[in-house]
């Protein structure tokens, strides 16, 4: 069946299910908006063989009786219900039977019949995944917390919240590499610092020194684990009503700086400290012997801040020293696209580039605009993402450990809230289309009133929790870099 086949099934299913009335279609984004059958929208999306059930609810009103039978090799099972939701051991048998092939469904109810299909990896995806669980808003937060999701069940689990930290801003946490050992997030205000993990122990660092604008701000933990590189920032929110966006967020100045870890030092270099050039969101290639960052002229602000475009930049860096090499080579040119460039992650087989695209700016969440862009590292060609791109604001994103899948922030359906989404990329670099995190209960998103910011994957735990942050927080001092 062709895809506008398929879709005026769903349609004649939607409507007969409707009793009369016109029927209540949820959108799902796939560069558009599509009629969706059921939410969350599973179809022809490509799964990993390890994750947690596909739970998911028919969108159209009425009192139709659903069943959906699913069939992968020798096994089918029928649910039935508006209500599709699996038991633990019937869904891993199914994906046990569709690995490296695809589920058939059917979703029946009287005589009318949709049939579609969903893909299973053999790759499995990296089993964790952290997020920062946040209130949509603009100059205030509340009740925040970091949550660790084991994405082959639905066990959550709390590792640092409002609660243990006095209701201070917490920003949000990074692994390296994906490993559930090493790893990174903030503690914003007095007595915090950045918390980092690191062989098993917990530390609170002030990272900064007299030279630097500010503490430090975004950034990445080298593959070894001993240094850190990092923007510097002066950031400011400016409420502002061009073009329907309600908020832009921009520096007013900003430098590069690597954090030693072992030698609780900061290292700054002329090169990435330039008072006519912003420099921000650096990151380290999959080797560690390059640094990536965003990099833009200085302007005039906020007057000029519709032509602030950061282009995409590679410096050298050395592993035994810290050093930020040169020269400095533009791999994305600002003036050439027209757009500006931000959140650049290197795939940890060295293989891909993987960033986001705005209009112009470097806070592009607010930016209905922003999409998301692969570069292939072995010859600069920018790759499709038609199959991953809606039309809201596809923002942060971060790679598995083995370059198969990433998972990134968007908000597609209502425009409003930041959800999870993961999507496979295949040998040649072709991604698949994405699925939204599933969750044990299918309406869990209806009545889910916080957004999901900067979502993480991890190989493995990590090795502390919420208690932890709040007894670090109490007791111990920030060890100060110089």
């Amino acid at each position: 069946m062709n895809r506008v086949g398929g879709w005026l099934l769903a349609a004649a299913l939607l409507l007969l299910c409707a009793c009369g009335r016109m029927a209540e279609v949820r959108p799902v984004g796939e560069g558009t908006d599509r009629p969706s059958l059921m939410y969350p929208d599973y179809r022809d999306v490509t799964v990993p063989c390890n994750l947690a059930p596909l739970n998911f609810y028919y969108t159209a009103p009425g009192r139709g009786r659903f069943a959906t039978t699913f069939s992968a090799g020798d096994v089918s099972c029928t649910l039935r219900g508006r209500e599709v939701v699996w038991k633990e051991r019937r869904w891993k048998e199914l994906l046990a039977a569709a690995a490296g092939g695809e589920v058939s469904v059917v979703s029946r109810t009287g005589d009318v019949e949709v049939r579609w299909a969903f893909r299973v990896s053999a790759d499995p995806i990296d089993p964790y995944l952290t997020y920062r669980l946040i209130e949509p808003g603009f100059e205030v937060w509340d009740d925040l917390e970091i949550v660790e999701r084991c994405l082959e069940n639905f066990d959550t689990r709390v590792i640092s919240d409002w609660r243990h930290t006095g209701n201070r801003c917490m920003n949000c946490h990074i692994h390296s590499r994906a490993r559930g050992d090493l790893s990174l997030f903030y503690l914003r205000g007095e007595g915090g610092g950045a918390i980092l993990q690191r062989d098993g122990k917990l530390r609170k660092l002030a990272l900064r020194d007299s030279s630097m604008i500010s503490p430090t701000v975004y950034g990445e933990i080298h593959p070894e684990g001993r240094y850190g590189i990092f923007s510097t920032n002066t950031i400011i929110p400016a409420m502002h009503p061009v073009g329907g966006r309600r908020m832009e967020v921009y520096d007013t100045a900003s430098d590069l700086v690597v954090a030693d870890f072992d030698a609780n030092r900061m290292l700054t270099f002329p090169e990435t400290a330039r008072a006519d050039v912003f420099e921000t969101f650096p990151v380290f290639s999959a080797d560690g012997r390059w640094i990536y960052y965003c990099a833009a002229p200085v302007r005039p602000l906020p007057a000029e801040v519709a032509q602030l475009r950061y282009s995409l930049v590679r410096r050298p860096f050395d592993p035994a020293t810290g050093a930020i090499g040169s020269p400095a080579d533009t791999l994305w040119s600002a003036s050439a696209r027209g757009a500006s460039v931000c959140h650049p992650k290197a795939s940890p087989d060295g293989r891909r580039l993987l960033y986001t695209v705005a209009d112009y700016g470097t806070f592009p969440i607010n930016h209905r605009e922003c999409d998301l862009e692969m570069m292939d590292l072995e010859t600069g060609e920018i790759l499709p993402m038609d199959a991953v791109n809606a039309d809201r604001s596809d923002t942060y994103h971060s790679w598995s450990s083995d370059g198969r899948w990433f998972v990134f922030a968007s908000k597609r359906g209502d425009g409003l809230y930041g959800r999870p989404w993961f999507c496979h990329v295949a040998e040649d670099g072709t991604p698949a289309r994405p699925f939204l995190l599933p969750q044990a209960d299918p309406h869990f998103y209806d009545a889910m009133l916080r957004s999901f910011n900067v979502p993480d994957l991890g190989k493995a735990p990590v090795g502390f929790d919420a208690e932890d942050i709040g007894r670090l927080l109490r007791d111990v001092p920030a060890e100060v870099f110089e």
